[in-house]
């Protein structure tokens, strides 16, 4: 071994989660060391759309998702920058009555979550939004959401880290990890041997691999949204927004480019990347035209996509390992983990320090595949 390391905790992923975790947990006094097989925020994390949203999360995500919206204005004394996070307001747009329905009824299912929805329809969608096509025929506002740039936050968090005293290894793949009877010994990199007393699981869509190295395989896909940027144009659309039903998604930036999302790219012969779609691209616009008129003429300047790991019934994968003793996982936020991913860190830190979470994450626990798959072999 040309390097030897030990550390109370070691987290493989470098992405937001881990990021997150190693700052939380080297605040709570653990030493840590932090791989990622590339660069800290340069997947999932850092190439994703940026939505900062509580809105139209299963009721289950919302305890976690409301201990992040509680972190997120906190940025610039946690890492030194805002990383561009604004409060603009969240829109989910329903073009028609069926899925207005849809807003009315998650209303009122999260009535008691604090999100302070706000259901505009009719005349007075237009009246308060009028940048919107008449296509859409009512809409839910949450108004304390918000956005922010992926790009920055991500890295950030992992220099963040780097700063308190976390050991950063980036292009340093994992080769091998063991048990030992205290802990993990980890081979990563060029000759690099981490021994630890507890280990995380934080490495996106390829953390299914180390899950199933140790005994708990999860059904996990690798998905690959599609992203597109426009050149700067007035400033107009004041929210973030999505729709119900739909996978358009989008807002503009104090610049004036317009971030959309919608579609998947291309995946390559490996299965863990992938290239960019013209036909998703081109996809995104038309839809992105349909509600906002003045986007007909737009030069879009670039377009691309990313790795994302998706789990079937939409939840991330968070908490101890069920055959591992010092094992945690975090992974399988399924598009939707940017905004949530600081708490999850703080939880991660929790868990490590005093073994179980303030926060409620049952619904999240990897045994839940495993009972699925005895029960499916029951019925066979």
């Amino acid at each position: 071994m040309s390097r030897r390391i030990s550390v109370d905790v070691a987290i493989i992923g470098g992405g937001l989660v881990g990021s997150s975790a190693a700052l939380a947990m080297r605040k709570a006094g653990l030493s840590v060391a932090l791989l990622d097989k590339g660069y800290c925020g340069a997947q999932a994390s850092g190439v994703n759309y940026g939505g900062v949203r509580r809105q139209g999360r299963p009721p289950e995500q919302l305890p976690l998702s409301q201990r992040s919206h509680r972190i997120w204005p906190q940025l610039k004394a946690m890492i030194g920058i805002d990383a561009e996070y604004v409060r603009s307001g969240h829109l989910k747009l329903a073009r028609t009555e069926k899925d207005f329905a849809k807003l009315e009824a998650y209303a009122e299912t999260t009535r008691d979550y604090g999100l302070g929805l706000e259901l505009v329809a009719g005349a007075a969608l237009t009246e308060r939004f009028p940048w919107l096509s008449a296509k859409a025929v009512g809409a839910s506002l949450c108004p304390d959401d918000g956005h922010a740039n992926p790009r920055l936050v991500a890295p950030a968090f992992a220099r963040a880290a780097e700063r308190a005293g976390v050991t950063v290894l980036e292009q340093t793949p994992v080769r091998e990890v063991t048990t030992t009877g205290n802990g993990f010994v980890i081979l990563a990199g060029d000759g690099i041997e981490i021994r630890c007393r507890q280990l995380v699981n934080s490495a996106g869509a390829w953390s299914d691999r180390f899950a199933a190295h140790f005994g708990e395989p999860v059904p996990l896909t690798r998905i690959y949204p599609s992203m597109v940027v426009t050149e700067p144009l007035p400033l107009c659309l004041p929210v973030s927004m999505g729709e119900q039903g739909g996978s358009f998604y989008g807002r503009q930036v104090a610049r004036g480019n317009y971030v959309m999302g919608g579609g998947r790219g291309l995946p390559l012969g490996d299965p863990d990347y992938s290239r960019p779609s013209v036909t998703a691209a081109s996809s995104v616009m038309q839809r992105a035209i349909a509600l906002f008129p003045h986007l007909a003429h737009a030069q879009v300047i670039r377009f691309w996509t990313g790795t994302e790991a998706e789990m079937p019934d939409g939840n991330p994968v968070i908490g101890p390992s069920e055959t591992t003793s010092g094992l945690f996982h975090a992974f399988g936020f399924c598009g939707a983990g940017f905004q949530t991913a600081p708490a999850v860190g703080e939880v991660l830190a929790e868990l490590v320090t005093e073994g179980r979470s303030t926060t409620p994450i049952d619904a999240f626990s990897i045994g839940r595949f495993r009972k699925v798959a005895v029960e499916t072999a029951a019925l066979l």
